[in-house]
């Protein structure tokens, strides 16, 4: 079982919340969009060669592999990492959260309360 400290859990908490709300505007489009095309497909090709349809697919399992809703977590739990979801993703990767985690940390290694500590400028007496 994955252990972090409370700001990492309440940001991998806000991570998992954009996930799902992005997963679930996915959802709603591709519904419509595989509806359009499905007409599109049979009125233009009389059904015989549905390439809009296909299309939609394509695009949608290309959305999946990028949001990667739960990935994460396994790589998570396999690592037994203390960093949570940024901890179990490559900064820079090609999903969301390695994107994010670019954005946010511009890299891989988080920064330990020590080293922020030591880089304080001193303030003077």
């Amino acid at each position: 079982m994955t252990v972090a400290e409370r700001d990492i859990t309440v940001r991998d908490f806000l991570i998992f919340q954009l996930k799902l709300v992005l997963d679930g505007l996915k959802d709603f489009a591709v519904f419509n969009l595989s509806l359009g095309a499905m007409v599109l497909d049979l009125l233009a090709g009389q059904g015989r060669r549905p390439r809009l349809f296909y299309s939609v697919l394509r695009l949608s399992e290309r959305w999946d592999l990028w949001l990667n809703l739960h990935g994460a977590v396994q790589g998570m739990e396999e690592e037994g990492n203390e960093d949570g979801l940024f901890g179990a993703s490559a900064a820079g990767d090609d999903t969301l959260l390695g994107q994010l985690e670019m954005l946010v940390r511009g890299g891989d290694r988080p920064s330990s309360r020590e080293e922020r500590s030591d880089s304080a400028p001193a303030v003077p007496d």
